[in-house]
């Protein structure tokens, strides 16, 4: 069992990371030094809430980009199943695989949760707002998949 983990708080340095993107690739959070991002976690590709979240996200990803953010989404998906999503749904912002959870615990977004009735240890929908120094800027968890993207734009202004 995976142990959970320390919400992050605004003002802290966010963990980097490296992990493997749809394509294989290993993106770096400090890859995206010098402009903002939005990192989001998400439990599982192609299960409603997710799919509903991250077409959300392929929606307004114009308006984010435009407004400087990079989107991230990051599961515990293995990366042939991220491939399948990203083609699946034709979204065009990086997919990443923390198969090991090992990035969720850092970034707060894996604990105890309850789902139809059970509760177990997962990860926990979440979005963190980084900003170009790579400081945590805002953090929700246990994000409602539904409306969450135009909560998010009204909330950075966009």
């Amino acid at each position: 069992m995976i142990n959970s983990s320390d919400e992050l708080e605004p003002g802290q340095l966010a963990p980097d990371f490296a992990l493997p993107d749809a394509s294989g690739d290993v993106r770096r959070l400090r890859d995206h030094r010098g402009t903002p991002a939005i990192v989001y976690f998400y439990p599982a590709a192609f299960t409603p809430g997710c799919t509903t979240e991250a077409c959300d996200f392929r929606e307004n990803l114009a308006s984010f980009q435009s407004a400087g953010y990079a989107v991230l989404g990051i599961s515990p998906d293995p990366v042939a199943r991220l491939a399948e999503f990203a083609e699946a749904e034709q979204l065009a912002f990086p997919l990443l695989s923390d198969a090991e959870a090992q990035v969720a615990r850092a970034w707060g977004a894996w604990g105890q949760k309850t789902v139809a009735g059970r509760t177990f240890d997962g990860l926990i929908r979440s979005t963190v707002v980084v900003d170009a120094e790579g400081r945590v800027a805002s953090v929700e968890y246990n994000v409602d998949p539904n409306g969450h993207v135009a909560r998010l734009r009204a909330q950075l202004g966009l």
